[in-house]
């Protein structure tokens, strides 16, 4: 029998030894939620009379996925809901696992489940799993033989194939709130039984305040931290001195402030949008922000400039034209000298970004060009517009009723240069801002010398 079956039988462990073993676990796990009346936040969800309240209440043995930032109580959810509920909890992590041990966990609850017992299996980071070990989960998700509680800090829509996704009901699980964790810490603090009540410490406000805020949300490394602050007082408490976590002692355990990021995840195209749309919208405060944000969380600087220098060509386009020119000497300088001393150059073309006029004329004109690309035929280029090196060619007419715009007047010729079909056709419509005034003026003036020409012919 596999370890992984062995579990499903296995005679529970007594409440003595599992204390034994709980003493030895890190606060975050040793205060793990045991019921919905400590759990804290997702009141959307399990507040009287919500839908996760009322499938629990109600024994709905309906899968589901829990999707959120990390530290927000997705595996205690899942532990409460089994022991509510009085199914065998397993857990499973996405990382350490393939499709032979998902198939013996399989197994094992259907054997589990005619004997009369049920199962809850939990897979943590299921997004971490390829279609193929995901599809494993189908048959038996669709039998009942388990009821799967996935949990995913990626948007399940991206991460999980459709067919799991539809069988599974989806909960989103928002970050704590300071208050709430200041709340948890306070509990931890006096909390004899799991907590760290035997070391008869105290905290400030200001302390268990900064701590929280520096958590992002994540109750984990909230509880991470008090431990290394209450672990700091205690040994000034063995000096003879103050068992007060202050905020100097908080700030000493936080050593860095917790960033929610994922270079690859969905966090950290939010924050990218944020940045780009806060520019678009000439936000200059806003833009400096995510910007730090992006930079302070580990960004590659070179996928910075790449998409700075996207701001300037869809965002700013001939309003500015110079735009596109600092922002290529932001990229330059930070190739330079590198991070931290070139960002400033970076922050410095977000700026003038935010600052310059905003003109998003060639960037719809491209886009309605690749419309009638995609959605009329490939005409072959008319014949005045080819060269002819070859005695052939000229003979095919390759280049016949071609008129040299230098030799004519005002340096325009009345010819029309796209196919027949979409002669006429106007793509460019320049607006009045900054630069682009100007050209606007210029191709109003070009248009009417071709009208001019046409109409004296």
């Amino acid at each position: 029998m596999s370890s992984f079956e062995s579990n499903l039988f296995d005679t529970p462990a007594t409440p003595e030894s599992a204390a034994r073993r709980n003493r030895n676990a890190p606060l975050a796990e040793r205060m793990r939620p045991r019921n919905l009346s400590e759990y804290a936040g997702q009141e959307h969800l399990i507040g009287p009379g919500k839908p996760l309240r009322v499938q629990i209440e109600h024994d709905d043995p309906s899968s589901m996925i829990f999707w959120g930032p990390p530290g927000v109580g997705k595996t205690s959810l899942a532990k409460i809901i089994a022991e509510t509920t009085h199914a065998t909890f397993l857990e499973f992590s996405a990382v350490l696992s393939g499709i032979k041990e998902i198939k013996q966990v399989m197994v094992a609850s259907e054997q589990a489940s005619q004997m009369g017992s049920r199962t809850i299996l939990f897979v943590d980071e299921i997004h971490r799993f390829n279609k193929a070990q995901q599809d494993a989960f189908l048959p038996y998700v669709e039998r009942g033989t388990i009821r799967l509680i996935g949990a995913t800090t990626e948007n399940p829509s991206f991460e999980v194939i459709g067919a799991l996704l539809s069988r599974c009901r989806v909960y989103v699980l928002k970050a704590l709130t300071e208050e709430q964790i200041v709340e948890l810490l306070h509990r931890a603090l006096t909390d004899r039984e799991r907590g760290l009540g035997n070391l008869s410490l105290t905290a400030d406000e200001e302390a268990l305040a900064l701590i929280a805020g520096y958590s992002s949300g994540d109750c984990r490394n909230a509880y991470n931290a008090l431990e290394i602050a209450a672990q700091l007082a205690a040994d000034r408490v063995q000096h003879g001195k103050s068992g007060q976590i202050t905020k100097a002692l908080a700030e000493e355990a936080l050593q860095q402030r917790v960033l929610l990021y994922d270079k690859t995840g969905e966090e950290h195209y939010n924050l990218i949008s944020a940045l780009h749309k806060s520019v678009r919208n000439s936000d200059p405060d806003a833009a400096l922000y995510w910007l730090a944000r992006m930079f302070a969380a580990g960004e590659d600087p070179m996928y910075l400039a790449r998409r700075v220098i996207r701001m300037a060509v869809e965002d700013i386009g001939l309003a500015a034209p110079e735009a596109l020119n600092l922002c290529l000497s932001a990229r330059q300088t930070m190739e330079f000298l590198g991070s931290p001393e070139g960002d400033l150059a970076l922050a410095e073309a977000v700026v003038y970004l935010c600052l310059a006029p905003k003109s998003n004329s060639v960037y719809l004109a491209y886009g309605a060009v690749q419309k009638d690309i995609e959605a009329t035929r490939q005409e072959p280029v008319p014949l005045h517009l080819r060269n002819a090196p070859t005695r052939l060619m000229k003979e095919l007419d390759y280049g016949k009723g071609y008129r040299y715009a230098h030799d004519e007047e005002d340096k325009v010729a009345d010819m029309d240069c796209l196919p027949e079909s979409l002669a006429g056709r106007r793509y460019f419509e320049p607006t009045q801002e900054g630069r682009e005034k100007q050209l606007a003026q210029r191709l109003e003036d070009l248009r009417r010398i071709r009208q001019t020409k046409r109409s004296s012919t």
